[in-house]
């Protein structure tokens, strides 16, 4: 099973139809994720694996998703990744091993498509 690619495929649809229905909530959000992702004293990197952290801990496919995949954009190595999860399974017990193997095998599966691109094609999100 696919926690990376397929997450972001089945939510593609559903979220474009209510970010049509309500474009200034996601336009304020999107405000906020661009403000509070990009690099200041942490790296976007660094940032992009807190997000991923929390997500395992908050339980939610697609934010392990879309932040396996922008950590990974950024430079993250899934050896980064499995150590921010496990930090999950210190804060929030049983069920981040759960969430963090699914975790982990998003990162997994963003950073060998990455890997399998040309480098000049690499680009790194924005």
């Amino acid at each position: 099973m696919s926690y990376g690619k397929a997450v972001r495929e089945e939510l593609h649809v559903p979220t474009r139809e209510l970010r049509h229905a309500i474009p200034q909530v996601y336009a304020g959000y999107k405000q906020l994720h661009d403000s509070a992702l990009s690099a200041g004293a942490l790296d976007t990197r660094t940032k992009e694996l807190i997000a991923l952290a929390i997500a395992v801990s908050k339980e939610c496919d697609g934010c392990i998703a879309a932040h396996a995949h922008a950590a990974v954009l950024h430079g993250a190595t899934p050896t980064e990744a499995a150590e921010a999860i496990g930090v999950t399974f210190l804060m929030n017990g049983g069920p981040a091993t759960v969430y963090g193997a699914r975790a982990f095998a998003a990162v997994q599966e963003f950073y060998a498509e990455r890997a399998a691109q040309p480098a000049g094609q690499r680009a790194v999100a924005s």
